[in-house]
């Protein structure tokens, strides 16, 4: 990822599987979005972001979209809401070994 301003690096495997391997979350720097390159319509300011989640096999992320660079920036880095979607297949953990969800928690 070019550009990338921000990372978070988790450790995952497969749900109650031992194998576990390296996943690196990479947030891109943020930037202006020129009318045509999306299929949207584009107002004054609107802003992409990209989002990588290196390490899980076939998961592929588009890039986040905001009213402006802040906004693109404060969407994509928000991954929780794709970890928790993920965790239905995948159980993940902090590099020390700790789980990243709270195994307790049945939301």
């Amino acid at each position: 990822m070019k550009d990338c301003i921000a990372e978070r690096r988790l450790l995952f495997s497969l749900k109650d599987g031992h194998e576990r391997k390296e996943l690196i979350i990479r947030i891109g720097a943020p930037y202006l979005v020129e009318e045509g390159t999306v299929n949207f319509p584009v107002g004054e300011g609107t802003a992409g972001c990209s989002v990588d989640f290196d390490g899980l096999p076939a998961e592929n992320l588009e890039d986040v979209y905001g009213a402006d660079l802040l906004q693109a920036l404060q969407l994509a880095a928000d991954v929780e809401p794709t970890l928790e979607r993920l965790s239905k297949k995948y159980d993940f953990y902090f590099p020390t070994g700790e789980p990243y969800f709270d195994p307790e928690d049945n939301s």
